[in-house]
This record gives structure tokens, C-alpha cells and sequence, in this order.
């Protein structure tokens, strides 16, 4: 009897594994390449959760920068093991001509995203907001008693002598942004830079007095002040401004560019409805509340809601912002950039 009973309870026992087997086998799991830092913490802690819990799903952040994310993505093209990924718009631009991006199903979210969001054939969208435009020393503008900036050639007014202060264009997107903006305002395109290089050291170049790799340095040259003018982002802005330094935004009349992150569903996934599920859902009025509300994510959707009347008035100006705002043809862009980069170096900054 003790013999039976014990072959019972094993039957039972085995049951009961391959039934948590089955359970467990039922979880799957989708890969998102992103950024790492602020934006895995936001994503993670904020925002795939409630992805997890309605779709029984574990969803797994593969960290990195857009290049890193890219070389992953690339490496893997025939067999993906991503699902989902994150890369900044102009690398963004490059996953989608290799053919690494399948396109986006319909769905009401689309409707909803902000002018100039949207790429190509909805190969892949914003999911996080930026824009560059002119930001300048509020304290140096009153004692000057000089109006706010209003357009991208305000960095050439001889006013600005030596206190222009321009991210280099072969290492930064805010002086390459600002470049080509110059560039159109001269009569030039991304595929046509020959106006912006011609005039550049004659106009904006005589006013700088450094070129910097990044925007580092912009705060100490404030507060010292030696920079007057520069190329920066709200959300820049709005960080120096926490700190203290006395800076404002302008958005130029000719409008800001756009400088974005974007998402798109990995072509040939291993899991295509549940990844499209996923895109779908980050692309939400909800998702994109629950990442400005956890990491300052500046959402795509223009339905996403702020949890303070302070910021969803920041959040109303920004999305003003981007109804001027321009999008660069990055296929253009890829294609020449080192050989930019290069005339960059010799021409402008020797």
C-alpha cells in the first residue's frame, strides 16, 4: 500500500512539473535593443511591466549605444535575435535601407504621433522627441539689452563676434544640424553642400570663438561669459536651466531640426505579432505617458500626458516646436558624411 502510494504521489509530482513546464514554456521573450542608462531604466522600471503582465511576456533589454545596437542587428540580419530596437533617427535611417526593419501595422497610435515622426513607408518611428534650435545667455542678452535669437542666421550678426559657440559638425549632430540648416537658408540640400562650405567661415565661422566635440563645455562658457549664441536642445535648455545657468531656447524661424529616437519591429523575428504589439504599445497615449512620468522621455504621441500642469506646459511648447521643425534627408546625409567630415576638419576648424 505504502509502495502504491508513493507511485501516486510521484505521478502526481511529475504532473504537476510538466504542467509548470507547460506554464513556464508559455512566457516568451522579446529582446529590445536601446540605449542604456536613463533609457533602459525608464523602459524597464516604467513601461514594459504592464506589456509583461497583459501579454505574459518577459521582455529583456540588450543595451547599448545606436552603432552597437546596429552592429548587432546587422550581424544577426538572417537569424534576429532582437525583436524590437532603439536607434537614433540618422542611424535609424541606415537599419532601414539594409533591410533590418520590417514596416509597422496600422494601428490608431500612428495617427496620433507628432508632424515629422513618422519615417518612410512606416519602416520605423519616433518614439523619443528632440529638436535642435538655438538656445542663448539670458543674462548677457539683457545687459545687452539684445531681442532673442529668431533664426539660424542670427550666429552670423557681427553683434556675436567671438561669442558664437558651435559644436563641431564631423562629431556632433547639433553643429551638423546647425550646418545644414545654414546650408538651406544659403540655397544648398543634403545632397548639395557646396553653398554651406562656400560661406560658412565668411559668415557664422568669423563670429565663433571655439568649436567644440560636444556641449560639454557650454555651461562653464556661459557662466564665464564667453558664449552668447549656440545650437542646443529644449530638453538641453531645460537641464542648464535646472542648474542654475541662465539660458533660454529659440525656436528659428526657419524651424528646428529634428533629432529623434526611433523604433522599428527587426525584420524576421522570431516572435512578429507579439514584437508589433510591443511597437504598437511604446507608440501609445499610455505607454509614452508612463516614460516622460519615469525618465523625462519626451513622447512621440501628441495624446501622451504630463503629471504636472508645469511640465505638460513644457510638453504643449515642444509639441508647438515640432510643427515647424525639419527633417533632414539622412539617405542623403549617410551617403557623404565622412567625406563632410572630412572638408569639415580641413575647410572650417584647421
Amino acid at each position: 500500500m505504502i509502495h502504491r502510494r508513493t507511485a501516486l504521489g510521484a505521478a502526481v509530482a511529475t504532473l504537476a512539473l510538466v504542467a509548470g513546464t507547460s506554464a513556464f514554456a508559455q512566457t516568451k521573450t522579446l529582446y529590445v535593443g536601446m540605449n542604456g542608462g536613463n533609457f533602459e531604466k525608464t523602459f524597464t522600471q516604467g513601461v514594459f511591466p504592464e506589456f509583461e503582465k497583459a501579454n505574459n511576456v518577459k521582455v529583456v533589454v540588450v543595451p547599448g549605444t545606436s552603432s552597437d545596437i546596429l552592429a548587432k542587428a546587422t550581424a544577426a540580419k538572417d537569424k534576429p535575435q532582437m525583436h524590437v530596437m532603439f536607434l537614433d533617427d540618422g542611424v535609424m535611417v541606415r537599419a532601414v535601407g539594409a533591410g533590418l526593419c520590417e514596416k509597422l501595422k496600422a494601428g490608431p497610435e500612428l495617427g496620433e504621433l507628432a508632424n515629422g515622426t513618422r519615417m518612410k513607408d512606416d519602416m520605423a518611428v519616433g518614439i523619443d522627441l528632440g529638436m535642435t534650435g538655438l538656445a542663448y545667455n539670458k543674462k548677457m542678452f539683457d545687459e545687452k539689452g539684445w531681442a532673442a535669437p529668431t533664426s539660424w542666421m542670427d550666429l552670423a550678426d557681427p553683434k556675436f563676434k567671438d561669442k558664437v559657440v558651435f559644436q563641431s559638425a564631423s562629431a556632433s549632430s547639433f553643429g551638423l544640424h546647425a550646418f545644414l540648416m545654414f546650408n538651406r537658408i544659403q540655397g544648398g540640400t543634403e545632397a548639395n553642400v557646396e553653398p554651406g562650405f562656400g560661406k560658412f567661415r565668411d559668415t557664422i565661422g568669423k563670429n565663433v570663438i571655439e568649436f567644440i566635440p560636444n556641449s560639454a563645455k557650454i555651461s562653464e562658457m556661459v557662466q564665464t561669459g564667453e558664449a552668447a549664441i549656440f545650437p542646443l536642445t529644449p530638453t538641453a535648455v531645460a537641464t542648464l536651466k535646472e542648474k542654475g545657468i541662465p539660458v533660454e531656447y529659440a525656436q528659428p524661424k526657419e524651424g528646428s531640426v529634428v533629432l529623434m529616437v526611433a523604433q522599428c519591429v527587426i525584420a524576421n523575428n522570431s516572435e512578429p505579432e507579439l514584437a508589433q504589439k510591443l511597437a504598437a504599445y511604446l507608440l501609445s497615449a499610455e505607454a509614452q505617458s508612463k516614460a516622460l512620468a519615469t525618465g523625462n522621455v519626451v513622447p512621440s504621441n501628441t495624446k501622451a500626458k504630463a503629471t504636472t500642469p508645469e511640465a505638460e506646459k513644457k510638453l504643449e511648447a515642444f509639441h508647438g516646436f515640432m510643427k515647424t521643425a525639419v527633417v533632414l534627408d539622412w539617405d542623403a546625409i549617410n551617403a557623404k558624411r565622412p567625406e563632410w567630415n572630412s572638408r569639415w576638419n580641413k575647410m572650417i576648424e584647421r
